[in-house]
């Protein structure tokens, strides 16, 4: 069997979730229908908005069902566009991270260009932290302008954790909303979204042993969002669509058991990534983490992610050898996979292009073990002197 360490990319299902998705699945109902099966489908779905209310600080009537993060980032950043600029034509203005997904990304470079917002890019420092003083300059440019503000809880690419509640606490100091992508932080990291101040969260189920294709968008009470689609409205009018009774369920089974599992599972993948950062760097070819780096410490990075940057290599070539020899991992955001470019994630935090193409993200989830690690490490010489002799390098 291939040692698997994509799981920032999508991790396993657990089998109690897939259990129970294939238990619903011989169950006919749709859950906005009034007879029997369809109040029985209801039940459901409105059991799994409170288990998934009830884990993460919020209150079930926030919870909007989607069909996954990007659909999620979508609708929290045009959403929120349009209605603030249609209640305040000045506010055309976003304020966003530089290391966003793609799924923030170009959702906002859309907006820019058709439909007049403007955008200033946050920048972010060399560990890939996005300052609150930053966050304040940009605002205080011009308070009036400002429709939202979107930095990501946690980094998909580096694992670096943003302080959102300092920065939410900024942007409300001026009556401006937060959205934060949290689909690599909830189950990964502790997730209070009534303490953290954000006003729309992201999340998503293929990241914490949930199904694809089934998420969520956290959205307070008293937010404006503009849908995206239009028909039935059963999302309180926010997201129009049958409801996958299915798909939620596993979502919010997986939210549950991720989030219960955490004060156990957070420090044991902590101590293996960690073994695999350390055991990487003793190998003697200059490999260095990317993004902040403290062994014992999962409060500032991701506990499952050991994003590495490998001098005089390119990462691409080091992932096929690696995948010859039995290791999956990524050289990045799983969305860009084969798209000969450096990550605008570490471009942003200063690396040069020739810097960025030699990362390799190898990221940890709760089927891995320590002898991944050691397996990572015995493979990974053979395929750094390979590669290295690719790019020309002695």
């Amino acid at each position: 069997m291939p040692v698997y360490l994509d799981h920032a990319a999508t991790t396993p299902v657990f089998p109690d979730v897939a259990a129970a998705m294939s238990a619903q699945r011989d169950r006919v109902g749709n859950a906005s229908s009034l007879h029997t099966a369809g109040r029985a489908a209801r039940r459901v779905v409105e059991e799994s908005r409170e288990r998934l209310a009830g884990v993460l600080g919020a209150r079930p009537s926030e919870v909007v069902f989607t069909s996954g993060g990007t659909e999620s980032d979508n609708l929290a950043v045009a959403g929120v566009y349009r209605a603030r600029r249609d209640a305040d034509p000045r506010r055309r203005r976003l304020l966003v991270s530089a290391i966003e997904h793609h799924a923030v990304l170009d959702c906002v470079q859309a907006l820019v260009d058709r439909e007049g917002a403007e955008v200033d890019w946050l920048p972010c420092d060399a560990e890939g932290i996005v300052q609150v003083a930053d966050v304040r300059a940009a605002i205080a440019e011009d308070p009036q302008s400002v429709a939202l503000v979107s930095v990501m809880w946690a980094n998909n690419e580096v694992g670096t954790v943003q302080d959102v509640a300092a920065i939410a606490a900024e942007a409300h100091a001026h009556g401006i909303p937060m959205h934060t992508d949290a689909v690599q932080a909830v189950g990964h990291l502790p997730v209070d979204f009534l303490a953290s101040g954000v006003d729309l969260l992201t999340l998503t189920g293929h990241k914490v042993g949930g199904p694809i294709g089934s998420g969520a968008l956290l959205v307070r009470r008293e937010q404006d969002v503009v849908p995206l689609v239009y028909g039935g409205g059963q999302e309180r009018q926010i997201r129009s669509g049958t409801l996958d009774t299915v798909g939620i369920l596993g979502l919010s089974l997986a939210v549950e058991a991720s989030v219960g599992m955490l004060p156990v599972e957070g420090p044991r993948l902590c101590r293996l990534r960690d073994d695999l950062i350390e055991g990487a760097m003793g190998l003697g070819y200059d490999i260095r983490p990317g993004g902040v780096w403290r062994p014992g410490d999962w409060a500032s990075r991701s506990a499952g992610n050991a994003h590495l940057l490998v001098p005089g290599c390119e990462g691409d070539s080091l992932l096929y050898l690696l995948d010859a020899a039995g290791v999956e991992c990524s050289t990045g955001s799983a969305c860009q996979a084969g798209v000969p470019q450096p990550s605008h994630v570490l471009l942003a935090m200063g690396l040069s292009e020739r810097e960025a193409r030699g990362a390799l993200r190898l990221t940890l989830g709760h089927t891995s073990t320590g002898a991944d690690v050691e397996a990572v490490l015995a493979a990974l010489p053979a395929a750094l002197d390979r590669a290295r002799r690719a790019a020309g390098v002695a």
